[in-house]
């Protein structure tokens, strides 16, 4: 088994369910971990991960992290059937002054 590996991948995206967070976008930063079988040829491209996740983070502007978090990870194991765990972070750097909050999803698939 392989791991993909994304660290510090930074998006800016409209997200969260504050009116101040509904107008611009914010930066969100993600971490990911991808443990999946490669069988001859068939592996996993992790620039279409990066594309994909930042894509639906810019295209969605989800309300949650946790829909997020749910959205993204049920679109990469459908899209990529040699998944076998997923580990998705996401934070909001800026959204408090003293701290950076965000959530996180494991999901065996």
């Amino acid at each position: 088994m392989f791991t993909i590996i994304i660290e510090e991948l930074k998006v800016e995206a409209i997200i969260g369910i504050l009116a101040t967070e509904r107008l611009n976008p914010q930066p969100v930063f993600v971490e990911c971990s991808i443990d999946y079988i490669k069988d001859n040829d068939d592996y996993i491209n992790y620039a279409e991960v990066v594309n994909l996740i930042e894509n639906m983070l810019i295209e969605k502007k989800y309300g949650l992290l946790e829909v997020a978090l749910e959205d993204i990870v049920e679109t990469l194991s459908k899209n990529f059937k040699q998944i076998k765990n997923v580990k998705l972070k996401l934070s909001k750097p800026d959204i408090l002054d003293n701290c950076i909050v965000g959530v996180e999803l494991f999901r065996k698939i």
